[in-house]
């Protein structure tokens, strides 16, 4: 993998096959002892946000780039430890880009708890452009730019799983961790925000973007059944796990 640098700043990382269609381009970028260069230290967030979103439009047009949402992630600066600290944004970018440059993105996954230790999971839609009808959390999505994050969490709870406001004001942070791994479109390379919600006896949940297409209720034997088998998407797993090892799950699971 080649190394992307805003000046002297690592931001991503790309399959040096890419290096080819990046010089029609981007001809600014700079190969130099097998790191590429952006030199674009002295712009600011907005004009770096312009430049760079042309070389994705450019790759979108060219096919390189796919599953274009109009939706855009910010790339910080990077920190010490990301799933702790926030760094200053760099640039704005849609997010499909993300993957091709190798960049950082962040992500909110939500465990929904019903009473009786069951966690509720949704099934995401075969029209998903990712993973499509592996298992998923509650809710998630990816951190658009500008977002708080748990107003992301709750949007995503709404939009889908149907869950109020109300009922979604008791989120509760429970950490984070960084998903790292090879896909398709590039590198995946993601912090996931966890958080956990116990859900009203009764509830039922309803997707309202289309993006889920049924929902599970799984006891923690089904769950791990359905874990192993490999059902979830690796972020969804990833998460599941991660929750229920928190210091707080025992008083999720009594939810």
């Amino acid at each position: 993998m080649l190394p992307l640098r805003l000046g002297d700043v690592p931001i991503g990382r790309l399959h040096p096959m890419r290096q080819a269609v990046l010089k029609d381009v981007w001809p600014e970028l700079e190969l130099h002892d097998g790191v590429l260069r952006w030199d674009a230290a002295s712009l600011s967030v907005d004009e770096r946000s312009d430049r760079i979103g042309e070389v994705a439009r450019a790759l979108r047009d060219r096919g390189v780039i796919t599953g274009w949402r109009d939706e855009r992630y910010a790339c910080e600066r990077p920190t010490s430890d990301p799933c702790d600290q926030r760094g200053d944004v760099l640039f704005r970018l849609e997010r499909a880009a993300f993957r091709f440059f190798g960049l950082m993105s962040r992500a909110v996954h939500v465990n929904g708890f019903l009473p009786g230790a069951r966690l509720v999971c949704g099934r995401r839609a075969m029209t998903k452009a990712t993973d499509p009808g592996r298992l998923d959390n509650l809710a998630a999505g990816g951190l658009a730019a500008d977002e708080d994050l748990v107003a992301c969490a709750r949007r995503e709870l709404r939009e889908e799983a149907g869950v109020p406001m109300s009922v979604s004001a008791a989120v509760q942070s429970r950490g984070s961790l960084r998903s790292l791994r090879m896909e398709p479109e590039g590198l995946h390379d993601e912090v996931l925000h966890v958080f956990s919600l116990q859900l009203p006896a009764g509830f039922v949940p309803r997707n309202g973007d289309g993006e889920v297409s049924e929902f599970l209720t799984l006891d923690l034997e089904s769950l791990a059944q359905r874990l192993a088998g490999g059902e979830f998407s690796h972020d969804a797993a990833a998460v599941s796990a991660f929750g229920l090892q928190h210091a707080q799950a025992l008083g999720d699971l009594r939810a």
